[in-house]
């Protein structure tokens, strides 16, 4: 490879005093690998947005580069572009653009419908001041009617200005390949950067993958139900599986590796050290 792939990782904006203090420590330890930057994630329709900001500030101001999310679900244009406003005068350089899901009983989907067409408004009022990331989904968005036309709205979003994207997590590194093989033959030719999910918990790991569309292979399902119970082998098991997924991306020239971190350090930092990335001091 000619160059050390790039580290980013994920956190969810915390909703207590404790939560904060516990993600701000997370932030700190994490930020000894010197990743490229954090994302903050945003509640259903946006909600816990203020969230978001705030944990993107401290993060800024502790001298890291934080992209939060942000979704387009019942937004309007003039919200939407308050909000850019706002995150650039914090120096936000990157924005992760989601279309984001209806939070239980909203039914006003606002001006956009969907993220591409967010990407656009960005791109018409903003130019090129900011890195835009967008969703990708190796096994496939759980609404979309077939694999073509997903990946058919994943290039939509490309062509209406996103620099780049981050994937759902996978744990199959042939459904990734073959997603990105079909992507650059439709053209596409940002990077695709895989996801990566500790395993640290078996049925909230079923739970996300049921409802995410995310595929659990059934060897690895079984041996976690097997595990469930037995929390340090649970954790060796899952320790080794994410490990071997990252060698296996590294090995054929991935660009870089997005963790979804959980607000957690020892998953994450474990892994990453085992698989080469080193702590600064």
């Amino acid at each position: 490879m000619s160059k050390t792939p790039e580290l980013s990782f994920e956190f969810f904006p915390p909703r207590t005093e404790k939560g904060v203090a516990t993600l701000n420590r997370v932030h700190a330890e994490l930020a000894r690998f010197e990743p490229t930057f954090f994302s903050v994630t945003f509640g259903a329709g946006g909600s816990t947005q203020d969230g978001t900001y705030d944990a993107v500030k401290h993060m800024i101001n502790a001298g890291s580069d934080a992209a939060p999310h942000i979704s387009c679900v019942g937004a309007s244009k003039p919200v939407i572009k308050s909000m850019v406003e706002g995150y650039l005068a914090l120096g936000v350089k990157r924005l992760v653009v989601l279309r984001g899901d209806l939070p239980s009983g909203m039914v006003e989907r606002g001006d956009f419908a969907y993220a591409n067409e967010l990407v656009s408004f960005i791109r018409q009022e903003f130019g090129d001041d900011l890195h835009l990331e967008v969703a990708a989904y190796p096994d496939f968005h759980p609404e979309s009617r077939s694999p073509q036309r997903d990946l058919e709205n994943f290039k939509r979003k490309v062509d209406a200005g996103a620099n780049s994207a981050l994937t759902q997590y996978f744990y199959n590194a042939d459904s990734y390949f073959a997603y990105v093989d079909e992507a650059q033959r439709l053209g596409v030719t940002v990077p695709i950067i895989p996801g990566i999910m500790p395993i640290t918990n078996y049925a909230t790991l079923v739970r996300f993958s049921d409802a995410c569309g995310a595929e659990l292979p059934r060897w690895i399902r079984a041996r976690l139900e097997q595990y469930q119970d037995d929390e340090a082998s649970l954790k060796a098991f899952g320790l080794d599986v994410v490990t071997h997924l990252c060698f296996d991306l590294l090995d054929n020239g991935v660009e870089g590796l997005h963790f979804y971190a959980l607000n957690k350090v020892e998953p994450v930092k474990e892994i990453c050290t085992r698989i080469g990335y080193q702590l600064t001091a």
